[in-house]
């Protein structure tokens, strides 16, 4: 028989880890992988950058539309600066269209009086706060960010998190990476970009390897700060769609998150355009923000109340 040199060393490997741990003396235990919110006899999926891609395009074109009504806890600080106030109880409705039209009314407890009401676009916003009289408006882009974090709030935000953008294969490159280990198994695709000739990392989703299921993004700015943290889970079907149930979404930079869970949703059923409608109230004292500001003999007070712009 010829010699195999490869086969050998196996053999004698098992044979000596035979001898050494047959003795009665030594205690042998057998460990049972289980990973956080995975299923111990769930076997591991198996996937490459083009399945993972197609996932995540096959679950942007399924939905259109959506309305729902979550319980939401809003949260102001960051866990950098040690510090967050949580608000719960608040009832959300949420209505969204494709490509960026949302509206999102959040209740106070109890007495379900408004806390705020905001609306977009995709390239403009609406927010009103009735507790401080409030109405502001302006570019969904946070160009200077605002000490007054209520100003950097933008509905576009969410937009982002609750549907995730397919990967453009015209402008963006991908990267997978398979993180598993006894604490996850995940696989997640890097999404960067060339820009003048350097790469930029534009956003990583991950994706549970027990489903497949998309579990978390995270976006980041020009400097590979993170400016959305997304994870998701629970997800159901909603008229036969997959959809997460429970949200987190983070917004490190301008300390505030929130915590969504659905109560109920209804998919591709149709929003009309009036619902993503915003009017300033009567009375309510309004700015714009993201614009130079005017002289004060060029903001004459409205009918609808005195002008403040930034």
């Amino acid at each position: 028989m010829p010699f195999r040199p490869a086969r050998n060393a196996i053999a004698l490997t098992f044979l000596v880890f035979s001898l050494l741990f047959s003795g009665s003396s030594c205690a042998i235990r057998r460990r049972v992988i289980s990973r956080q919110g995975g299923n111990p006899a769930q076997k591991l999926q198996v996937a490459g950058e083009a399945t993972l891609i197609e996932i995540v395009a096959r679950q942007y074109r399924a939905i259109h539309d959506f309305s729902a009504t979550a319980d939401m806890v809003p949260a102001l600080g960051s866990a950098e600066k040690n510090h967050i106030t949580e608000y719960k109880d608040v009832r959300a409705y949420i209505l969204l269209r494709k490509p960026a039209f949302i509206r999102i009314i959040g209740l106070y407890p109890v007495v379900r009086s408004k806390a705020f009401d905001m609306a977009s676009n995709g390239a403009s916003f609406r927010l009103y706060v009735p507790s401080h009289n409030a109405f502001i408006e302006g570019n969904n882009r946070v160009i200077q960010p605002s000490p007054n974090k209520l100003e950097n709030l933008r509905p576009q935000h969410f937009v982002d998190a609750l549907l995730v953008l397919p990967v453009d294969l015209k402008t963006e490159k991908v990267l997978l990476e398979n993180l598993t280990d006894e604490d996850q198994a995940s696989y997640i695709l890097h999404v960067i970009r060339e820009q003048n000739g350097q790469l930029r990392l534009l956003r990583t989703i991950w994706f549970n390897r027990t489903n497949l299921h998309i579990s978390r993004q995270l976006i980041f700015d020009d400097k590979g700060n993170i400016l959305t943290d997304a994870r998701y889970s629970e997800w159901k079907l909603y008229d036969n769609v997959p959809f997460p149930k429970h949200f987190e979404i983070n917004r490190p930079q301008d300390e505030y998150g929130v915590v969504i869970d659905l109560v109920k949703m209804e998919i591709n059923k149709g929003v009309a355009d009036d619902k993503f409608e915003l009017e300033q109230p009567a009375g309510t004292t309004l700015r714009t923000v993201g614009e130079t500001p005017p002289q004060p003999a060029a903001a004459p007070a409205t009918s609808q109340g005195k002008t403040d712009r930034q």
